[in-house]
């Protein structure tokens, strides 16, 4: 089954992402429980977890088909003490914000060294952060996004994101959610059914398909290998229709939020009909 959907507002209260998701049609959604561009939001009261939850039922949105998205601010990697120290307790605050909403998982990017510590370093630090994280909050579990690899974020490589796995405690609590543009902007292909091929089956080598939790399906502004983070409305970017197309035929995809971030929230409708389209 193809869990397919959009990341929705939340705006007036994180209870109206699920209704704002069925009217796209939407058999997933992705949403942030605060604002993502603050540090502290006021926590959540028992009357807005109770409609959250209402309304996931009344929707049929059950945990593995929602994919929460954490605060572009945090930096789990981050070389100083005091602003990884902070941003791990933003982290928690996130994790618990989920496991309250009745949530399983929790998106992130990783985590950049800013240039101010080695790559090795920053990546212990993410696994650290992530293990702290679990310690701390119960039944949600951590998913790892790959990046485009901009300025100093780590997790553009497929190596990365396993040097991170591998270094966190309990592996049954911890995933990746990919996204097609950053994988695209990092340098794997996906113009072409045998460049899906082959990206694919470099990810199940070296991370494996059992950590994958999510995905975010972007065309990317931005050429192959770029390492910039542009998205694009789909089939109208540098990657094309074809890897759409590839994940929604390919049961390797299947039990996990599919979710659009394109930039033109008036296509999301038709783009979750077409994807839909796509499936066999």
């Amino acid at each position: 089954m193809k869990y397919i959907g959009a990341h929705v507002s939340a705006a007036g209260g994180v209870f109206n992402a699920p209704k704002n998701a069925h009217a796209l049609g939407a058999t997933a959604f992705a949403v942030f429980t605060k604002n993502q561009r603050q540090w502290n939001s006021k926590p959540l009261d028992e009357e807005t977890i109770k409609q959250f939850k209402q309304l996931c039922k009344e929707y049929g949105y059950l945990p593995e088909m929602i994919l929460p998205h954490d605060s572009y601010l945090i930096n789990l990697g981050h070389p100083e003490t005091e602003n990884l120290e902070k941003s791990r307790a933003a982290f928690i605050d996130e994790m618990q914000r989920c496991q309250q909403l009745g949530l399983d998982r929790l998106n992130f990017h990783p985590g950049s060294h800013l240039k101010k510590i080695s790559e090795t370093e920053s990546l212990a630090r993410i696994a650290e952060s992530i293990n702290i994280a679990l310690d701390a909050v119960p039944g949600v579990i951590a998913v790892l996004e790959n990046t485009a690899g901009q300025g100093s974020n780590l997790g553009f490589r497929f190596e990365q994101l396993a040097e991170i796995i591998e270094q966190v405690k309990d592996k049954s609590r911890v995933g990746v959610c990919i996204d097609t543009c950053h994988v695209f902007t990092a340098g794997y292909d996906l113009r072409t059914v045998e460049a899906c091929d082959k990206t694919f089956e470099e990810f199940d080598s070296i991370v494996g398909f059992s950590y994958l939790k999510g995905m975010h399906l972007n065309d990317s502004k931005k050429p192959f290998e770029s390492r910039k983070d542009r998205h694009e409305s789909l089939g109208l970017g540098e990657i094309g229709i074809v890897p759409f197309q590839y994940i929604m035929q390919d049961s390797r995809f299947d039990g996990i939020p599919l979710v659009l971030e394109t930039p033109d929230d008036t296509k999301w409708a038709e783009e979750i009909a077409l994807l839909k389209s796509f499936v066999k």
